[in-house]
């Protein structure tokens, strides 16, 4: 899977774009419409949709259907959502939500984000808490022009990201894919996170706990984009909650100046 999201949408932590000058041995990142040209044309079976503010979702069907890492994409009202993986308890959430037995995984995701989005009920990271299962997705939101990605914890699933020659965010399951879009600005996306193109980056898992960028560097001794790991000597300092009017449903209680730290 694919996803490009204009730097205008998406600002991902400024730790993501790697600080080394590149050399000639490594090929300069590609621009927005290239990588997307790049990936469809690797499969005779890739679809893609892309919007007028320069962003893009690409998907590949699974070659295994049923295969226990399921690959899933899913549009409706003006929602779009990939989801990589599946849910143990996939059940047990579509009738706590009231949806239809043949709801899947990506439709329940979906509609997770919609009630949090217009409702918000509770905070985002115990919706992400209790799902269970290995799981990764990236929603688009083309109506409120945001975004909302996350990855399961126990790392069954991998997610990468990255910085294009564009300056756009570019998010994939290929490690591949990122390393030949993004040069040496890139990064696994971390586990037990969650991402908001209006919020930033927290950890579901350990909500009050700061994110920290770590410093990493590759074989060839180049610094790269920043690893990014929960700083467990670190609090986030709680604040009243505010209405769904502010947009602070989907995140929760936490004031999102605090939630990422550097160095």
């Amino acid at each position: 899977m694919l996803s490009i999201f204009n730097k205008g949408l998406v600002k991902p932590p400024q730790e993501l774009n790697s600080p080394a000058p590149l050399n000639s041995s490594v090929k300069p990142a590609k621009l927005s419409p290239e990588i997307l040209k790049d990936f469809v044309s690797q499969s005779g079976n890739a679809f893609s949709i892309s919007f007028e503010n320069a962003t893009s979702f690409a998907y590949v069907p699974p070659e295994k259907p049923y295969s226990i890492h399921q690959r899933l994409f899913c549009a409706m009202d003006e929602i779009y959502c990939i989801f990589l993986g599946s849910l143990n308890n996939l059940c047990s959430l579509i009738k706590q939500y009231g949806l239809s037995k043949g709801t899947n995984e990506a439709m329940f995701v979906m509609e997770a984000y919609r009630t949090l989005r217009d409702r918000g009920p509770y905070p985002a990271d115990q919706v992400l808490k209790d799902l269970d299962g290995s799981f990764g997705f990236v929603i688009y939101d083309n109506k409120a022009k945001t975004v909302f990605a996350a990855l399961g914890a126990n790392e069954e699933i991998r997610l990468f990201w990255g910085i294009s020659a564009d300056g756009s965010v570019v998010i994939s399951d290929k490690l591949e894919v990122i390393k030949a879009s993004c040069a040496k600005s890139f990064a696994p996306f971390p586990t037990g996170c969650m991402f908001h193109s209006e919020h930033g980056l927290m950890s579901f898992e350990h909500p009050r706990m700061k994110i920290k960028a770590m410093p990493r560097i590759d074989s060839e001794g180049v610094m790269c984009g920043a690893d990014f790991k929960v700083d467990v000597q670190s609090r986030i300092h709680s604040m009243p909650r505010v209405g769904s009017e502010a947009n602070w449903a989907i995140w929760g209680s936490h004031n999102p100046d605090e939630i990422f730290r550097t160095g």
